[in-house]
């Protein structure tokens, strides 16, 4: 009764049982804890430049490390979060009233276009206006109160979100000062090949890294453009606007064109041509060479993942995880390709042999 496959098998169990309960325990900080790994990763650098002019204090190289992180990354996007709930409170409260009238514009729209145009439209079933004139004004009114009710619960949940926030700064701080030897920690602990498990770890922290620091550089780059492009054009919500199409932009080829696209054409379809030429201009030449240029320097090379899957897996994963997903997604897309090159690598099951980490 104990022989020693029994005890083994007895041990194997134990583990996979304690590890789920670990996680399972964790899962109400899933956020904190993804953040602070990812965080982690990004600033090791900064950490390990500190540490040696500090002469070995790793403590204080963490500490400082972590102030530089709060002060330059985690602050300003707390600020502009804040800022951002007033602002869609403001947008959903002048939709309400009014102010903001999603039917006039279309209306003006239609009156815009020419009779071909309309004749076409009236061909595809489209041409009861004034229903369709409707079904926009009631989208929009349920659109802005379920954003003024998302707002709402993000006030409430103030509470959650600080505990959360501590919990990723006190993570950070320990990964910053123990990764090294949790790194190796976990590298001896995995039942893989010493070549495999390198190479995959090592992939897992570049596709972070690459993803983190691409997709958000070029989100703010986006977001920015756009947003004083509007600021300059009048457009009202100016920060709204421009924070979802950073938020888009995560998407790539796609992202920012979804916010600016339609405002351009209004500004055409109602007659304001030099408004929508300097939009439709700062969109294709300014924004879009952004994504063009910056998103392949900053993640396609690193990860060395096709656009079609960096966008598909993207997708997928904000669709599963919220805004976590942007990283999960091409974290996971990026092991999966991984995995099976070492598969085709390996001359036969069991060969160490890993594949070039470019």
């Amino acid at each position: 009764m104990n022989s020693p496959q029994l005890q083994r098998g007895v041990f194997l169990a134990l583990l996979a049982a304690v590890t789920a309960g670990f996680i399972w325990i964790l899962m109400p900080f899933f956020g904190a804890v993804m953040w602070g790994v990812a965080f982690a990763i990004i600033f090791t650098p900064i950490y390990k430049w500190l540490r040696k002019k500090m002469k070995g204090k790793s403590t204080w190289a963490a500490i400082a490390t972590l102030a530089i992180a709060l002060f330059i990354v985690i602050l300003p996007l707390s600020l502009i979060a804040a800022s951002l709930v007033q602002e869609i409170v403001l947008v959903s409260q002048s939709i309400r009233s009014g102010e903001i009238n999603f039917a006039g514009y279309f209306q003006q729209i239609l009156d815009a276009l020419p009779g071909p145009v309309i004749n076409l439209l009236e061909r595809f079933n489209i041409g009861d206006m004034s229903s369709l004139q409707n079904r926009i004004a009631e989208g929009a009114a349920q659109g802005s109160q379920a954003v003024a009710a998302q707002a709402l619960t993000i006030g409430q949940n103030t509470f959650d979100f600080l505990v959360s926030f501590f919990v990723m700064l006190y993570l950070l701080f320990f990964l910053l000062r123990d990764g090294a030897a949790l790194s190796a920690m976990i590298r001896n602990a995995l039942p893989l090949a010493k070549p495999h498990t390198h190479f995959l770890l090592n992939k897992f922290t570049t596709v972070i890294r690459a993803t983190i620091k691409g997709n958000v550089a070029v989100a703010v780059a986006q977001g920015t453009i756009g947003g004083l492009a509007f600021w300059f054009l009048g457009v009202q919500g100016a920060l709204l606007w421009a924070t979802l199409m950073a938020f888009l932009s995560l998407l790539p080829a796609v992202g920012a064109a979804l916010i600016w696209g339609p405002v351009a054409l209004y500004f055409l379809a109602t007659g304001h041509i030099w408004q929508g030429a300097v939009l439709i201009f700062v969109g294709v030449f300014v924004i879009g060479l952004v994504d063009n240029i910056l998103r392949p320097l900053l993640v396609g090379k690193d990860t060395q993942m096709p656009d079609y899957i960096v966008l598909m897996s993207t997708i997928g994963g904000m669709a599963l995880f919220g805004i976590n997903g942007f990283v999960i997604g091409p974290v996971i897309a990026a092991l999966f390709m991984a995995v099976w090159s070492l598969f085709v690598a390996s001359d036969e099951p069991g060969d160490p042999k890993a594949p070039t980490d470019a």
